[in-house]
């Protein structure tokens, strides 16, 4: 009973890792909401200020910033009637270990095949010497 709870967690973890990775890339895909992280990198904004600065209506900033802020990428805060977004603490960390783990797989998969190359090439070789003979 013990394990079968355990794997339940676990299963519900993994799944919440990967909404989050999927509602983070799905946020990225989008050429504006990268510039406006660019954007944040340097500096804190409101949404009247970003909009202004993308050309877009505070609706649509509005709309960009909530995506942003529901992949956890960004957070807000409101103090009166400004809405101030900033880029989140930990925003990107869990990104960019994953791309980082399939990094390393793919770039052990790439080295075990130029192995498996270079060995043929050699044998190859090797064959086309013997031949020669």
């Amino acid at each position: 009973m013990r394990r079968k709870a355990i794997r339940c967690i676990l299963n519900l973890v993994v799944q919440y890792s990967e909404s989050r990775l999927d509602a983070s890339f799905a946020a990225l895909s989008d050429a504006t909401r990268r510039g406006v992280l660019k954007q944040l990198g340097r500096a804190d904004a409101s949404i009247t200020e970003l909009a202004g600065r993308f050309n877009m209506t505070l609706t649509g900033m509005k709309k960009h910033v909530g995506v942003l802020e529901r992949a956890g990428l960004v957070t807000t805060e409101k103090a009166g009637r400004v809405r101030t977004v900033r880029v989140s603490m930990h925003a990107l960390e869990e990104e960019a270990a994953w791309i980082e783990r399939h990094r390393r797989l793919w770039s052990a998969r790439f080295d075990a095949l130029d192995h498996i190359v270079e060995h043929l090439q050699r044998k190859e070789k090797a064959h086309a010497r013997s031949k020669r003979r």
